[in-house]
C-alpha cells in the first residue's frame, strides 16, 4: 500500500506542477513569436506613437500584442469582417496601457465586439423616487465586467491616427476594464503599491471635484467634461489626456499626472 501512496503523491505533485508551469509556458511560447513586418507596417501607417516608441518598448509592445491576439476573440457587428488591421490596432492601443505593468493582459477579458460605425444601445437610467428611464444611445464603445468590450472602427481609427485630441476611444475602454481588475469600476484600479491608495484616493477626488466644478461653470482646462460623469469616467478620461496630451495634462495637473505615471510606468511625453 506505500508504493501506491508514494505513487500517488508523486502523481499529484506532477499534476499541480504542470498546472503551475503549463499557462507560464504557453505565454512565454507566444511572446516569442516573430513579429511579422507586415504588421509592423500596419501599425506605422495607424498609430503614429508606434515607431517613436524606444526599441525595448517596442519589442516588449509586439510580445504583448502576440499574446492579446491568442487569447482574445474579435467579432465582427453589423457585417463588419474582422481583418488583421482591425485586431492589430486594437490589440496595440490596448497593450500600450499595460507596457510596464505586471497585468496578465487582461486576464477576464474574452471578446472584442466590433462595430463598423457609431452604434445604438439600450440605456437605463433611474431617476428621482425610483423611476426608470428607458432609452436608446448612439454609442462609441463600451467596456463591461462580463469580458467584454464594444468598439466603433471608425472611430477607433479616428482616437489612433489624431493621437493628440485627447479623444480615444480603444485607451478610454482599455482603461475601464483596468479599473475593474479591482472588482468593481470605481476610479482606483489595482495599485502595484498597495500603501499608494490613499494618496491616489485624495489626488483622484481633489481633482474630480474640481473637473466637476468645471463642468458647471462651462469652464474647460484640458480634461473633457464627460469625465465629471463619476469616478469610473474621470479615470477613463483622464488616461486618455494622460497619453494623448501629457505635456498639458502635467502642466495644468501635476499631481494627477504624477499619480498615472506611477501607474502607467510610462512618460507619454517622450513619445510626442
Amino acid at each position: 500500500m506505500l508504493w501506491i501512496s508514494v505513487t500517488a503523491a508523486l502523481l499529484l505533485t506532477v499534476f499541480f506542477a504542470w498546472i503551475w508551469w503549463w499557462p507560464g509556458y504557453r505565454r512565454r511560447q507566444v511572446m516569442r513569436r516573430p513579429f511579422p513586418a507586415e504588421w509592423s507596417k500596419i501599425l506605422t501607417a495607424n498609430m503614429p506613437v508606434y515607431p517613436r516608441l524606444g526599441e525595448q518598448q517596442r519589442r516588449h509592445l509586439q510580445q504583448l500584442i502576440h499574446y492579446f491576439l491568442y487569447k482574445k476573440e474579435f467579432v465582427g457587428c453589423a457585417g463588419l469582417e474582422i481583418t488583421d488591421e482591425i485586431r492589430l490596432t486594437v490589440a496595440a492601443e490596448a497593450c500600450l496601457l499595460v507596457l510596464h505593468q505586471p497585468s496578465t493582459v487582461y486576464e477576464k477579458l474574452r471578446f472584442i465586439y466590433i462595430y463598423p460605425h457609431a452604434y445604438q444601445a439600450p440605456h437605463q437610467e433611474v431617476g428621482a423616487g425610483g423611476v426608470v428611464t428607458e432609452s436608446v444611445q448612439g454609442r462609441l464603445g463600451e467596456s463591461w465586467g462580463n469580458g467584454k468590450v464594444v468598439l466603433s472602427w471608425d472611430d477607433v481609427m479616428h482616437g489612433v491616427r489624431d493621437y493628440d485630441d485627447g479623444e480615444n476611444v480603444v485607451l478610454h475602454e482599455f482603461a475601464h476594464q483596468l479599473d475593474q481588475e479591482s472588482g468593481v469600476a470605481n476610479g482606483a484600479p489595482l495599485l502595484q503599491d498597495r500603501a499608494g491608495y490613499r494618496r491616489w484616493a485624495q489626488i483622484l477626488s481633489d481633482e474630480f471635484s474640481q473637473l466637476q466644478r468645471d463642468a458647471r461653470r462651462g469652464y474647460r482646462r484640458v480634461m473633457k467634461h464627460y469625465g465629471a460623469t463619476n469616478p469610473a469616467e474621470f479615470f477613463a478620461v483622464a488616461t486618455e489626456h494622460f497619453f494623448e496630451q501629457p505635456e498639458a495634462l502635467q502642466k495644468r495637473h501635476p499631481e494627477l499626472f504624477k499619480q498615472l505615471r506611477r501607474y502607467y510606468g510610462v512618460n507619454p511625453g517622450q513619445w510626442q
